[in-house]
């Protein structure tokens, strides 16, 4: 018996972030239970993989915050959502989430939002403007830090009527496992880096951008080394500038003033962060502000690697310290540096043992299987 389920997901891009490829992995979920699932996006590149026999795709320009092209796609998602019946719209960004916002009072349809991020505010304005994501029948957050945050910033917007619950964010544990990368492929990619087989690799995935910690990373890496006395690894700062290219230059010349031109590889882009995790001994998440979930700090456990992360935000939750991985102080080379040598210091079987530790973690609570089923439970409890 088929469902009556119609779930339409609006988003502002489909790129490879966490938000992205959460609705991705939901709008596939769904036809396998029988229900109906469209995807409304201004592009990227994660759209090519969708398979449109399952999902289908409504492409229109989500993505601006001009108040007359938010009005105008609230205006065409009321036609969307009484052409094909639409049960739920479930918003994930602030923008589409006004122009859903509008469609579904008009429509009377449910509305869904997932709070991805803290989304600053210096002001009452933006304060309101980030408040369309409480104001849906259904609030989720995807940590227990995003709760917190939302019943602090902004409680006098939550109508007690609604509902507010955390699910999890989830990630591929099929595709972030160690069994499946061979050793041609490790050392393909270690080629392709310019990176000698005998030498151990830190790696710091994440686009260019301050807040994600590079410039700390750095200054540990140089403290590490001075501690070490020689170079004894490689350090991977993996990531796109997104068009930051002054950052980029900054990033550059801190390697060269510690004299790190050589040990410091500044990676673009990788295809197969998996296999990218595979080579690497250890992998660092450095963020100095808050990540909401951490998807690193997730990823690498699910492959078996030691995780440094920050002990701020999603990452407290994701990693069990001194267990599946190692929390230090944000915001402080010195204790990044203190925890990279400590692991550097591991015995084989202690770094196998955290390793399997992090996966087992991750299986049980971070699982994409996981996050899809409890959402699909919450859809169909508010449509019945």
């Amino acid at each position: 018996m088929k469902s009556n389920l119609k779930v339409l997901q609006v988003i502002p891009r489909l790129g490879f972030g966490g938000a992205e490829t959460g609705c991705y992995d939901i709008a596939h979920y769904l036809p396998e239970n029988d229900c109906k699932s469209f995807i409304v996006t201004s592009g990227g590149e994660l759209t090519k993989f969708i398979d449109q026999k399952k999902v289908k795709l409504i492409r229109l320009p989500v993505h601006s915050k001009n108040p007359l092209i938010i009005f105008f796609n609230s205006i065409v998602l009321i036609f969307i959502i009484l052409l094909n019946n639409i049960s739920i719209v479930h918003a994930r960004s602030r923008a589409p989430a006004w122009s859903c916002y509008f469609a579904t009072k008009i429509t009377k349809t449910n509305f869904v939002t997932t709070f991805h991020g803290t989304y600053n505010f210096k002001n009452k304005i933006k304060r309101f403007y980030n408040s369309v994501m409480v104001k849906s029948n259904l609030v989720i957050a995807g940590s227990n830090f995003i709760f917190s945050h939302i019943k602090k910033n902004y409680s006098d917007y939550l109508n007690l009527k609604n509902r507010l619950l955390v699910i999890f964010r989830g990630i591929n544990v099929d595709y972030f496992d160690p069994t499946t990368k061979t050793e041609e492929e490790e050392k393909k990619l270690l080629k392709s880096w310019k990176i000698e087989e005998n030498k151990k690799i830190i790696l710091l995935p994440g686009r260019l951008t301050p807040w994600k910690g590079q410039e700390l990373f750095l200054e540990a890496i140089n403290l590490v080394n001075i501690k070490l006395g020689y170079e004894a690894f490689y350090a991977v700062i993996l990531g796109n500038d997104q068009g930051r290219d002054l950052y980029k230059k900054k990033l550059i010349r801190i390697s060269e003033q510690f004299r790190m031109t050589n040990q410091v590889k500044f990676i673009n882009h990788c295809k197969d962060m998996a296999l990218a995790y595979k080579v690497s001994n250890i992998v660092v998440s450095a963020s100095v502000e808050p990540e909401a979930f951490g998807r690193v700090a997730v990823e690498a456990q699910s492959m078996e690697k030691v995780i440094i992360a920050s002990d701020i935000g999603g990452s407290n939750e994701t990693v069990i310290d001194k267990k599946t991985g190692y929390l230090f102080k944000s915001g402080d080379p010195n204790s990044l540096s203190e925890k990279i040598l400590k692991v550097l210091n591991l015995d084989e079987t202690t770094l196998k043992m955290v390793g399997i530790a992090g996966r087992k973690n991750v299986v049980s609570k971070f699982n994409v299987e996981k996050m899809c089923f409890s959402t699909y439970s919450e859809y169909k409890k508010l449509i019945n």
